[in-house]
């Protein structure tokens, strides 16, 4: 059960801070990754040849990371469960700003053939691997420092920091995409983001490095030693748990990536749209996810979690439905409107999953057992989704685009359906 206790307001500040600041930069880094995937990994690392065939190359990089999280969850949560939160987050922080930072060094496929591609590769695996440890002790720093009934509310500041960091990813895509020529951009332009994670990460460590451990995990150890294996504990004590939240969070991951990744792969390529003006669409609708983010976790603190969680996956099979009319359409206003409306439903899934996670597992396995519940549903529902999606509209059309995300969303809806309330749990 949750161990949670009141702390001092400056504390709390500092504990917010941390978690939000950290994921912020680690979605900082993984999105402008998943940019580029849609923009220029494709000619830049790949052979010459179809655009579509090179965007799908670039989509199967992209969903790389996504194998590589539970790896990094089962990894960063094994130490996470048995010397603290504290030493795992920064350790995953700076695993990924490496990785990242290296990915912008990296040569093309003109200047070093297929080395390019296979070094790619295992960057990409190991943005994956620090991410898979990265939001599982964020939200864990949050939630364990929570006063009682404002769980999913403090729950909330790591899931800020994926709209954050998606501003910020598209924001210096944008800007280069306005101050640099096609040619430039694809020269040496996409590799500015990559670089400035240096920066952004030196930021992160500051902050972190001046944390304390919660007090969940201290009073855990002091009832017992820690799991000798918190995976073995996970995975054959709280199977449920893992497949419920699992596919809890199968409709989150596949509307953000089908209304990101894709969408703006399909908008600049197939509807014709140029690079900056979608790029200004994706930042204008990631504002309805940030705005869906706390609006979810105040009503999952008042209403419980499963209702909230309920209503937003019922919102994403409707949105299944509009895939199509809307953002098929090529008329701006509907593709805006689609995008707009995908990622508030994204952000109200999203918000209270800070809580929901963690509360499914007992203080001494939770770093694992949220952190491998949450990448798994990553492999699920977006590692391919681009990829699928690309697949499908060069198939049948972008309607079954919007069926495939509806079969997403049927499959929350029944996971959350089955699974116990846990908003109003004794702490």
């Amino acid at each position: 059960m949750l161990q949670t206790a009141p702390v001092p307001p400056t504390s709390a500040r500092r504990i917010l801070t941390a978690s939000f600041v950290g994921t912020a930069i680690e979605f900082y880094d993984f999105y402008i990754y998943a940019t580029a995937a849609a923009l220029v990994i494709g000619p830049v690392f790949f052979p010459p040849g179809e655009p579509g065939v090179q965007l799908l190359a670039a989509f199967a990089t992209f969903a790389i990371a996504f194998l590589a999280r539970p790896i990094g969850a089962a990894l960063f949560g094994h130490f996470g469960d048995r010397i603290g939160r504290k030493a795992t987050l920064v350790a995953s922080l700076m695993i990924m700003g490496l990785s990242t930072v290296l990915i912008g060094c990296l040569p093309t496929y003109a200047t070093a053939g297929w080395l390019a591609p296979a070094a790619l590769c295992i960057l990409r695996f190991g943005q994956g691997l620090g991410f898979g440890g990265e939001w599982g002790g964020a939200a864990l720093l949050a939630v364990e420092n929570a006063p009682p009934g404002k769980r999913a509310w403090y729950g909330i500041f790591p899931q800020l920091g994926a709209p954050v960091g998606f501003i910020l990813a598209n924001t210096c895509f944008l800007a280069l995409s306005f101050g640099l020529s096609p040619e430039a951009f694809q020269s040496w332009g996409w590799r500015l983001p990559f670089l400035a994670s240096a920066v952004l990460v030196g930021v992160g460590l500051y902050v972190r490095l001046a944390l304390t451990e919660t007090p969940a995990f201290k009073a855990a150890l002091a009832r017992a030693e820690p799991e000798k294996v918190p995976l073995a504990t996970v995975v054959t004590q709280h199977t449920r748990a893992i497949l419920l939240g699992t596919f809890a969070m199968v409709a989150c991951y596949a509307v953000f990536y089908l209304s990101t990744v894709f969408a703006l792969g399909y908008g600049t390529g197939t509807l014709g749209y140029t690079r900056p003006t979608f790029l200004l669409f994706e930042c204008i609708a990631v504002c309805f996810m940030g705005l869906g983010i706390p609006l979810s976790g105040w009503a999952a603190d008042r209403f419980g979690r499963r209702p909230v969680v309920m209503s937003g996956t019922l919102f994403t099979m409707f949105l299944g439905l509009l895939l199509g009319p809307m953002l098929g359409s090529g008329s701006w206003p509907l593709v805006l409107g689609f995008l707009c409306l995908g990622l508030f439903a994204m952000g109200w899934i999203f918000g209270p999953m800070g809580a929901l996670l963690p509360e499914l597992f007992p203080t001494r396995v939770r770093y694992t057992g949220a952190s491998v519940t949450y990448n798994l549903a990553g492999i699920i529902g977006a590692s391919a989704a681009p990829y699928l999606a690309q697949s499908l509209v060069a198939m049948g059309g972008i309607a079954w685009v919007g069926a495939y995300l509806g079969i997403a969303a049927a499959m929350s809806f029944v996971a959350v359906l089955l699974m116990p309330e846990t908003a109003r749990q004794a702490v």
